[in-house]
């Protein structure tokens, strides 16, 4: 393979690497900031099931009193009919009866709804503690992950960086100056492997004399199509 072919195949790999480590410095933030959401969503519906619990079980004992307490008149009432000697007097006391009657009948119909309610909560709650100390713990250790990977980026881009400029200086101006221009032409890699006797890239069928000169490596060719740079690697033959 052409020297500069080969040198061109590490650098090529090098500024994958250095694409990745920067688009890291982008995406890894913002999957940081996901978990910690997902962490901060799960404690908050864990909070407000918990509140809502305490305040159905404040409504209980609430109801629970009132009941009681129209419970304790509906009996007084009761025992007020003995004493009624008018009628004007019996009509009022029976439509004070049926209001306590309906009143019973509201609290005692929202107490139902309330054991529900609580059952509801109470049931939510069993798999809510359990979820949120999984996710605490799965996203805990994978913010830890990200943060060192983050933390990491800056020295191995100058890793990298240090890498290429030394591969660059072996490298011939013609070619250094060719494989920037397709790169920032083309985008993606510059350098691509001829894959069942077509260009790696477009696709494009070669020629049998292009397939032997690039085999032979003796110097640069490019793909007539999207003038991509060439090289002959073991998979070529495949």
């Amino acid at each position: 393979m052409n020297g500069d072919l080969e040198l061109l195949l590490k650098l090529q790999d090098i500024d994958y690497d250095l694409g990745e480590l920067e688009r890291s410095k982008e995406y890894i933030p913002d999957m940081m900031e996901n978990l910690r959401r997902e962490i901060a969503e799960s404690e908050h519906k864990l909070k407000e099931t918990k509140e809502g619990l305490s305040r159905a079980r404040l409504e209980q004992k609430d109801v629970d009193l009132q009941l009681q307490e129209k419970q304790d008149k509906f009996k007084a009432l009761q025992g007020r009919m003995m004493a009624i000697k008018t009628n004007k007097e019996y009509d009022a006391l029976i439509r004070e009866i049926d209001q306590i009657k309906a009143d019973i009948y509201g609290l005692e119909s929202r107490a139902v709804e309330l054991i529900e309610t609580v059952e509801g909560y109470e049931k939510e709650l069993d798999g809510l503690d359990g979820q949120v100390v999984n996710i605490r713990n799965v996203n805990g250790t994978q913010l830890t992950s990200l943060q060192e990977q983050i933390d990491s980026v800056g020295s191995k881009i100058q890793m990298r960086e240090k890498e290429r400029q030394q591969l660059v200086g072996q490298v011939s101006i013609r070619a250094i100056r060719a494989y920037d221009r397709i790169r920032k032409g083309k985008g993606g890699a510059a350098v691509v492997a001829v894959k069942k006797r077509a260009c790696g890239s477009c696709y494009k069928a070669l020629p049998p004399q292009k397939i032997q000169e690039i085999k032979i490596g003796e110097r640069i060719i490019t793909c007539d199509s999207c003038g991509r740079m060439l090289v002959w690697t073991h998979e070529s033959d495949s």
